[in-house]
């Protein structure tokens, strides 16, 4: 019924065993200091047990120190982690599914006292330090010394965080990049630091695909909108990144009324990831409550997106691809778009669970942390 959904698909030179990915979904699954934990090898087994094609491991720091999400946030930044990373790569790829990593600084969004980001422009109440042009540079490099430790860890790709709001992103928006120098102003401007870490990144791992988890619209009055982004796309996608993977909103319009309205509805980023679509010709993840297999494959089927991403729909139930191409989608365990739990619990630093989860799951998930 849905051939075109469980087709191969290729990504460069990595083939894809169908059109299914996990989005990266952060869950604060990392041990304290940002290790590979147990907790974390087996979430990630579970989802690439799950018959998707491509896992992509959420939101690791390239600086721990400045630019970490979270005390959660896993680390990629020094080359002590590189032992836990095999370990979580192995575990990805032994269930069948290709690994990747998304790599991150957090910018103004930053858990640190001093946050860093383009310009000063205040940030629930705290104003960021302003990134010197070395800073800028020392970044720039951290980027690829990341990625390189992804590629040598043995993950079969590496994901570039530009969404979200996130350090790449506050660069290209004119809301949060306010700068007067070779780094601010116009869109052409605006974009060169990510050019940069395109540039350094894909010189340090070589013949290593690169994605790019792609901000279309911050959703705000005087954030990036579409007409910008789209013209970012071409431009990052000539640049040679290996697919965009779309997405809209950052955590200053998540939880705004209207947006969160619009975060209930089935494919709610799908129109984004059509429009950039449109100006690229590399591949393109839609994501955004894509929870049937209908609507996944009217995504692809009417040329919206190339792959699908899922994230909270995985989360929720991991069976979800076998029941899909089996005809019993009436078994899924769906995500309830008016629950907020898991989110809730990540907030608060707490370990997440899904209350979807049957009794049985959530008991032993539970028990892990008593």
């Amino acid at each position: 019924m849905y051939d075109q959904l469980f087709a191969p698909f290729a990504i460069g030179q990595v083939t894809l065993r169908n059109r299914l990915t996990m989005a990266p979904l952060y869950l604060g699954y990392a041990g304290k200091g940002g290790t590979v934990s147990k907790l974390l090898l087996e979430h990630y087994r579970l989802m690439a047990r799950s018959g998707v094609a491509l896992v992509v491991v959420e939101n690791a720091t390239i600086d721990y120190g400045k630019g970490r999400g979270s005390p959660r946030t896993l680390r990629v930044d020094t080359d002590d982690c590189l032992e836990g990373l095999a370990e979580l790569a192995a575990a990805i790829q032994t269930e069948g599914a290709l690994a990747s990593v998304q790599i991150n600084h957090a910018g103004r969004f930053a858990a640190v006292d001093q946050p860093l980001a383009p310009s000063p422009v205040e940030t629930f109440g705290r104003v960021p330090r302003a990134l010197t042009t070395e800073e800028i540079q020392d970044i720039v490099g951290a980027f690829a010394h990341a990625a390189l430790r992804v590629k040598q860890a043995g993950f079969d790709m590496v994901e570039l965080h530009g969404g979200t709001g996130y350090l790449l992103a506050q660069f290209v928006s004119p809301r949060t990049n306010r700068r007067k120098d070779i780094y601010g102003g116009t869109l052409e401007h605006r974009q060169r630091f990510a050019l940069e870490v395109v540039a350094a990144v894909k010189e340090a791992v070589g013949d290593f695909p690169v994605g790019y988890r792609f901000l279309a619209d911050e959703w705000l009055p005087d954030g990036l909108g579409l007409e910008e982004s789209c013209r970012f796309a071409g431009t990052v996608g000539a640049a040679g990144v290996a697919y965009l993977s779309v997405m809209g909103g950052t955590y200053e319009s998540f939880f705004l009324p209207q947006i969160v309205d619009r975060s209930r509805r089935a494919g709610y980023m799908v129109d984004l990831s059509a429009a950039v679509k449109k100006t690229v010709g590399i591949p393109v993840i839609a994501a955004g409550r894509i929870a049937t297999g209908d609507l996944a494959h009217r995504v692809i089927a009417e040329g919206s997106a190339d792959l699908i991403g899922l994230a909270r729909v995985l989360w929720a139930d991991p069976e979800w691809p076998q029941k899909v191409r089996e005809g019993r989608e009436a078994e899924i365990i769906h995500c309830d778009p008016d629950c907020d739990t898991c989110l809730q619990l990540v907030m608060k630093g707490k370990v997440p669970f899904c209350v979807r989860w049957p009794h049985e799951k959530m008991r032993d998930w539970k028990d892990r942390f008593r």
